[in-house]
């Protein structure tokens, strides 16, 4: 079996498969926060505990009702993304006109709430999630051996990561969210309520980070802290890509997942750090991110 640069192929071929499903998530959060970001000029810190809901939303629903995982795919993000409805009704639409600083703070103090309610009630300990039959085993590729539940995460990330790409920048309803946001008095002399589109779309934002929970709950361990370290990440993935740009999020998440793979096999010592050297390179060179417009 050959090596590169004396690194076995199942250990560089391993690091590369686990940076592609750590991009994976990358991908769909960050795109969660582009798209809130990009349409309601939110940063929306919430958006790691929000990720952390859809998992515990996820074991709930097998643990207390029954309800399986192909099913919560479904509900969770449907009731987080609720919840995130309520949010913005109640206080991030008084914001709008505020500076960054005040959503940012806002939901950075919400983010602290949840995780502590979710701590307080469940500990930090975290708790197993058992993967539905049709995701248990895997296919040996000769070189390594792919979990039938690592390539679900992958495959479905590129379906949901791509297909909202689409809808927002190739569709009639995109152009109207993304109208609404530049001008909304003239959308809405055309009879089309603002204030819910843009309730909406914070709502499915945060819908993708639930989403995003309920594939990473047979993974991962499912507790408080889950989204604490990873949101850091993301907003690194974000500011890289761009500030608001739905396709920056998407090749950045998953191609900086891939960069940390590579940066295990042959430095692992910087693999914590390397997507914040890349993002202070990438913000030298170009501040407004690698997909981002100047403004």
């Amino acid at each position: 079996m050959f090596e590169l640069l004396g690194i076995p192929p199942q250990a560089l071929f391993g690091q590369l498969l686990l940076g592609l499903i750590n991009g994976a998530f990358y991908a769909m959060l960050s795109l969660g926060l582009a798209v809130i970001f990009g349409l309601l000029n939110i940063i929306n810190f919430t958006h790691g505990a929000q990720y952390m809901m859809g998992a515990f939303v996820t074991w709930m629903l097998l643990n207390y009702f029954g309800i399986e995982y192909w099913y919560a795919l479904v509900l969770a993000p449907l009731i987080v993304g609720a919840t995130g409805i309520v949010i913005e009704r109640l206080m991030i639409s008084r914001l709008y006109h505020l500076d960054h600083l005040y959503g940012l703070l806002l939901t950075f103090g919400l983010a602290l709430i949840i995780q502590g309610l979710f701590r307080n009630e469940y500990g930090i300990s975290g708790m197993s999630y058992r993967p539905p039959e049709l995701l248990a085993g895997g296919h040996n590729l000769g070189f390594m051996y792919l979990p039938n539940s690592r390539l679900w995460v992958i495959i479905a990330s590129v379906v949901v990561c791509f297909g909202t790409w689409f809808v927002i920048e190739k569709t009639k309803l995109g152009a109207y969210l993304r109208a609404a946001t530049e001008n909304p008095t003239l959308v809405g002399a055309f009879g089309i309520n603002v204030p819910r589109m843009i309730t909406l779309t914070y709502g499915f934002g945060v819908a993708l980070a639930a989403f995003a929970g309920v594939l990473a709950a047979p993974i991962y361990s499912v507790n408080p802290n889950m989204g604490e370290s990873l949101i850091i990440v993301v907003f690194a993935v974000v500011v890289i890509g761009g500030m608001g740009s739905i396709l920056g999020a998407i090749i950045t998440g998953f191609g900086l997942g891939l960069v940390e793979g590579l940066t295990r096999v042959f430095y692992p010592e910087g693999s914590a750090v390397v997507i914040f050297v890349i993002m202070a390179i990438v913000l030298l060179i170009k501040p407004a991110g690698l997909f981002g417009r100047a403004a």
